[in-house]
């Protein structure tokens, strides 16, 4: 199967707003729609940010990829998380996620990025595989979160 990866124009804002939608829903996490939506646009609109791609098949959007831009001392200079990675459920399982991985770790490497970090869920077997098979590796830190208003 042929995809593309194509930077996100405002057009299609939109339609991955619906999967970011459905993504979210897989796990029951909160969903605000109208943050989320300005959200997009704040960081579709502003490279500096980082990278939001679509995926692409036959001329429509079957996912998307998004690469966020940091900085850490400790992994030696820019580093970047791989934020969120969501394919229709009809395209799983055939090869595009490890396409879609290699494509955002070349594009990493490309822009400078020293370190790629990303979490999956702990239930989630053949994304913990998939990441695995491209290098990726738990270490003995926790991520830890702090909400802040």
């Amino acid at each position: 199967m042929s995809v593309s990866f194509v930077l996100a124009q405002e057009d299609d804002l939109k339609d991955v707003l619906h999967m970011m939608e459905e993504f979210y829903a897989i796990d029951y996490y909160p969903f605000d729609k109208i943050m989320t939506a300005d959200n997009l646009k704040k960081f579709a609109m502003n490279p500096e940010l980082g990278r939001l791609w679509v995926i692409i098949s036959g001329g429509e959007i079957i996912g998307y990829i998004v690469l966020t831009f940091g900085f850490s001392f400790e992994f030696k200079g820019r580093d970047a998380f791989l934020d969120e990675f969501y394919l229709k459920e009809a395209y799983r399982g055939r090869g595009i996620g490890s396409h879609a991985v290699d494509f955002v770790l070349k594009q990493a490497e490309a822009l400078g990025i020293k370190a790629v970090h990303l979490e999956v869920e702990r239930h989630n077997e053949k994304g913990t595989r998939l990441y695995r098979r491209k290098g990726f590796e738990e270490h003995k830190r926790a991520l830890m979160t702090r909400w802040l208003s």
